[in-house]
């Protein structure tokens, strides 16, 4: 594996620990700023918003400049906006640190993906970005878990500043390890701002996009209630969630790199077969969710069918718009867009007397959805 690849992982598991990090921090966040829960809420909605628009954007700002310095550049960033959350004296500057975080987000993703793929050969192209997810993922794992930790012990602040301690590593990383010549800008993939767009013009970037926003939408609207669904249906206790979510953390890691390998062998192929799996995954934990084995399993295949198809959304939609970075931060957004409508749309269904199985249902026609856009894809990128 190449040293680069590691370094790239190093970088997104700093940038997933900022992310999930501060859902188990937020009673002591509220109650160190002297503001309520639901602003302290909005440090996490905030994030979330800012790697929707800032992708797009900052990935459009830098599209003529060479991708290794963007990349540096971008973990710096990161390490400005964890700094400036450890050292906040008030909520404005709390804030205005998770923004900056933030807007190294989505671009690090989209053209670190783009990166990474140029370190192996091609037909290695999914396994690499896999691999350069895995520190997403694993921060999945591990984010609640050692912000909790570290906030108990030492204050929630010392878990940004070790936050910030990592970005300073993965920062070294980025610049010793990547090599420079996978960093450039390959001959009609660079461009500013309207070569950008147009290569967003292709109907399969957009599918893509589609597919990429129902399928995260709908794993995303079932695990934003899942605590719930876990407590209130199967009847776990509360101090349950944490390892379950630990469970769900576990699928993730292995989906991305299931669904990496099988990218690289027949990519249309696997991605029709992990969102048919997802939705019947959803499905069947609806069904099934009063069963305490079954939820177990479910919570475990739900991170596995969730994750997998993120190697072969990101790597065709990338091919389709030609290797423009503008498309890789595109599928971020994309995500985090499918995100919110997805916890809309399960909030919306409970909120209508649906019950705590809802957002799993909905979530299964949401992915479903998402499966017939990727099979009108699939048809038309057919010879």
């Amino acid at each position: 594996m190449p040293a680069g690849l590691v370094a790239l992982a190093l970088g997104g598991f700093g940038i997933g620990l900022t992310e999930f990090v501060i859902a188990g921090l937020l009673p002591q966040v509220a109650r160190s700023l002297a503001v309520s829960e639901a602003a302290a809420g909005r440090l996490i909605s905030g994030y979330a918003l800012t790697v929707a628009i800032g992708a797009m954007a900052v990935t459009a700002a830098t599209a003529r400049l060479p991708r290794k310095p963007v990349l540096t550049g971008l973990v710096a960033l990161f390490v400005v906006g964890n700094l400036l959350s450890a050292i906040a004296p008030d909520y404005p500057l709390m804030m205005l640190g998770r923004i900056v975080a933030a807007l190294c987000h989505g671009t690090f993703f989209g053209i670190g993906s783009l990166v990474a793929r140029r370190m192996v050969a091609p037909e290695r192209a999914a396994r690499a970005v896999a691999v350069m997810f895995a520190g997403l993922t694993v921060a999945n794992v591990l984010g609640v878990p050692f912000g909790a930790l570290v906030g108990e012990r030492w204050g929630w602040r010392a878990t940004f500043w070790a936050i910030t301690g990592i970005g300073v590593l993965a920062l070294i990383a980025v610049a010793a390890l990547v090599p420079g010549w996978a960093g450039t800008v390959e001959k009609g993939a660079g461009g500013g701002l309207f070569s950008q767009a147009r290569a967003l013009r292709s109907r399969q970037v957009w599918l893509t996009l589609a597919a990429t926003a129902l399928s995260y939408g709908g794993m995303f609207g079932a695990f934003s209630y899942l605590a719930y669904t876990l407590t209130e249906v199967t009847g776990f206790r509360d101090t349950d969630v944490p390892w379950l979510l630990v469970v769900y953390g576990t699928g993730l890691v292995a989906g991305n790199l299931i669904g990496g390998r099988a990218a690289d062998r027949d990519r249309d192929t696997s991605l029709l077969v992990f969102l048919t799996a997802l939705a019947a995954v959803l499905l069947a934990f609806g069904l099934l969710a009063r069963s305490p084995v079954a939820a177990v399993i479910l919570v475990w295949l739900l991170g596995v069918f969730g994750f997998a198809p993120v190697p072969g959304l990101i790597t065709r939609v990338t091919d389709a718009a030609g290797g423009a970075p503008l498309a890789a931060s595109a599928n971020v957004s994309a995500s985090n867009v499918g995100n919110a409508l997805g916890a809309w749309l399960g909030g919306t269904a409970i909120s209508a007397g649906l019950g705590y199985t809802a957002p799993l249902y909905v979530g299964a026609g949401t992915v479903l959805t998402g499966l017939g856009t990727m099979v009108a894809a699939a048809r038309r990128s057919s010879p």
